[in-house]
Parts: C-alpha cells; structure tokens; sequence
C-alpha cells in the first residue's frame, strides 16, 4: 500500500525516535517499512531522501535515492524518470543512525523537505558529515560524505529527532510546483 508523505503539523514529525533492537532490524516488520519508504521517495521526483517519520513511523530509519549517486544526475533535474530503473544506484539504507563526526567548516545551502511542502530556505550544515549506522541485513558500517549527501545525513538526523529544516532555516520562501501537463 503506497503511504502518503505526512506534513510539518503532522506530531510524528516532532517526535524523538527510540533505537530498534539489533535482533529486530531484519525483520517481516522493518522490511516492509523500508520498502514503503522507498516507495514513497521514488514517486517524488525532487526527493534524495526520506526519514521514517515522514510515512508515519517512529523509527531511526532514513534511506537515500541511489539517484544521486548516478553519473548524470543534476540536483533538482527531473531527467531521472527516463533512466530505467536498472540503472541507477541502490537506495541506501540506514538504521539506528548517528552521525559520529562532522566537519568544522560548514556552509549555507538551500534546502527543501518533502513533509514542508512547497517551502525552500537555506540551512547552516557541515561541509563533511560521518554516520555510523546499520543496513538492510543488520550489519553495521560508517560512511563518511561531502557535499549533498552531508546535508542529506544532517537533514535525515534530524528527523529522526524532531526536527524539520524549518526550525533553523534562513530566507523561508514558497515555491509552488511546476504544473505538469
């Protein structure tokens, strides 16, 4: 069943997530929440990411369209519809996330949010950020990121502790979205 993406007044989005048991992580349960999840990102076509709350579940999970990680891609490009699935990168999955390190150098870069529709601003984020988290299978790694993907860890952390980009963004504006014919 496809669940729709809750929005900034919605109270899970305000919620501080508890950590899910290592033994629970593969489970029928997280599978189909990770699956939802996925679902969800991919019928936006300006989403890089998505945080559990944001279909409605309390728990420390985000995920990362792999589309960001193919050759072409071009943030805010809506050209990625045309690449046949097969394609593009897997989706990234974390569970239980915490970002063990972040770089002193920060910047401002714009930023959006599919649960603040249509509202843009920009944020005050590292430049680098390092997450320690868990996969799909349980097996737990540490990627480390620059740039976007940075911003992406930031962001999605911060839903995971109530958190939207709203709280401390600069120049808030709407932008509606492009009519589609």
């Amino acid at each position: 069943m496809q669940k729709e993406i809750v929005q900034k007044n919605d109270k899970v989005l305000r919620q501080v997530v508890k950590e899910i048991p290592i033994k629970e992580i593969a489970t029928p349960k997280i599978k189909r929440v990770l699956k939802e999840m996925s679902l969800a990102l991919r019928k936006q076509d300006d989403g890089v990411a998505i945080a559990a709350p944001q279909i409605g579940y309390s728990l420390p999970i985000f995920v990362v369209s792999g589309k960001i990680f193919h050759k072409d891609f071009i943030r805010g490009e809506k050209e990625f519809e045309k690449i046949p699935k097969k394609e593009l990168p897997k989706d990234l999955v974390f569970i239980n996330p915490k970002i063990s390190k972040l770089s002193r150098e920060k910047e401002w870069v714009p930023e959006g949010c599919l649960s603040v529709r249509w509202l843009y601003g920009n944020t005050f984020r590292s430049k680098k950020a390092t997450v320690t988290a868990y996969d799909e299978k349980g097996k737990k790694f540490i990627r480390g990121a620059s740039g976007l993907l940075a911003q992406i860890f930031q962001h999605e952390t911060d839903h995971l502790n109530g958190i939207l980009f709203i709280d401390h963004a600069k120049d808030i504006k709407e932008e509606l979205p492009p009519i589609k014919n």
